[in-house]
């Protein structure tokens, strides 16, 4: 079993961090700690006497929400370097496929490097490039397996092995609980920066264990690494049980309620209609123009569960009809702990072909790069409903929930 080759070290820190003032704690009493928590509390003891660079974007703030980049800057123990930005960048200006590029921080004086859309030797370049012996991960990710952060932390990964670098992953908790993996897994022969391996739509995984199973099940060779855990999180809650200030991920991610639909409603990229972008509310407003209350009534008659659906009217101010007013529908989440975003995303799909005759997929078929193959769109156009396109991915989700089982670190 592959596990057992590989090198896979969990760092612990028992002390508890001070870093500010307090926050509404999870039920029982307990107080969720970040990996960056813990490890500041132990001293940096995982960082002394290295050379430090830390892939981190605005997300990376403590309780008080002071940056991590700052705070560490400021530590004497701490000798960080270097900093090195993902898609949207280090300091979140960007929009979607874009990155703010190479620059020295203003508030630190430290060098910025971008990774976004670097993988392997380019990418082992830039670290070897900075001066850093160690790369240290801190991003906060969304559970859905098309959102580039953690294919970030894949391609980081990589060329840190590449450019024998050590590797420590500080863990933030996966804002939509780790309870389930869900949706089609992803074809290899589909991979590209929205999902590099065979992982569920839904990974229900947090990054110190989606670190885990690419060094044990995809990397050619394991970098050596380290995971510095959460403690006071279970696998159960939601962000808002936490007590963790929410920051944008990005752009169009301003809520936990946008981060709990978008493993669904993400897919609508992969076609004509509007999913949200420019709104106040994205990928939780749907539509285009020519689409009227049947789509809403349609989704409703469903009675999928956990969700309802509104018909509505909006006016993109930017991407897919920008300035337009168009019809569609709004998502209402009214029991999360039964909703099933994946399980929606292919409902509303298959409803919006069904009461729109405008329907369509993106020329590039970008829908089956979201999906991982070419299943759910040939389902769909053949005329498939939902409990028959979620039906063929069943058999690939049971290997890889079974897979996933063991890289898991919290209950």
């Amino acid at each position: 079993m592959k596990l057992s080759r590989r090198t896979l070290l969990t760092a612990t820190a028992t002390a508890a961090a001070s870093a500010g003032p307090a926050q509404a704690a999870p039920a029982g009493g307990r107080r969720l700690r970040t990996g960056f928590e813990r490890l500041a509390a132990s001293g940096y003891a995982l960082l002394s006497g290295r050379r430090v660079g830390i892939v981190t974007n605005p997300t990376g703030v403590t309780r008080d929400v002071r940056h991590v980049v700052d705070v560490m800057h400021a530590d004497e123990r701490v000798d960080l370097i270097a900093v090195f930005g993902p898609e949207h960048g280090f300091r979140g200006t960007a929009q979607a496929g874009g990155s703010e590029g190479r620059y020295e921080d203003p508030a630190t004086g430290l060098p910025v490097y971008d990774t976004y859309l670097k993988s392997g030797r380019p990418l082992a370049d830039v670290f070897t490039a900075s001066g850093v012996d160690t790369v240290v991960f801190d991003v906060q990710d969304v559970g859905a397996r098309f959102y580039t952060y953690i294919w970030t932390l894949y391609d980081c990964m990589e060329a840190a092995q590449l450019a024998g670098k050590r590797f420590v992953v500080l863990d933030r908790p996966n804002p939509v609980t780790g309870r389930a993996a869900l949706g089609p897994v992803l074809h290899k022969e589909f991979a590209t920066f929205v999902g590099r391996q065979p992982v569920s739509q839904a990974h229900g995984m947090t990054v110190a264990e989606l670190a885990r199973l690419f060094n044990g099940e995809f990397l050619t060779a394991p970098v050596p690494l380290e995971t510095v855990t959460m403690s006071g999180w279970r696998r159960s809650e939601f962000y808002d049980a936490s007590g963790l200030p929410w920051v944008p991920p990005s752009p169009n991610m301003p809520t936990p309620d946008t981060a709990l639909v978008y493993a669904g409603t993400c897919l609508f990229e992969g076609t004509n209609l509007s999913e949200g972008r420019g709104t106040t509310r994205p990928f939780e407003l749907l539509g285009a123009e020519g689409v009227d209350g049947r789509w809403a009534a349609g989704a409703n008659a469903l009675g999928l569960p956990g969700v309802r659906f509104r018909e509505a009217y909006f006016s993109p101010t930017f991407s897919k009809f920008q300035g337009k007013t168009v019809g569609g529908v709004q998502i209402h989440v009214h029991d999360r702990t039964v909703f099933d975003p994946v399980r929606t995303g292919i409902a509303l799909l298959v409803t919006a072909r069904k009461a729109w005759s405008g329907f369509a997929w993106r020329p590039d078929h970008w829908i089956d790069r979201l999906t991982g193959s070419t299943r759910v769109r040939t389902m769909i156009d053949a005329g498939a409903g939902t409990d028959e396109v979620v039906a063929d991915w069943q058999t690939e989700l049971a290997a890889f929930r079974r897979v996933r089982e063991r890289y898991l670190l919290y209950r």
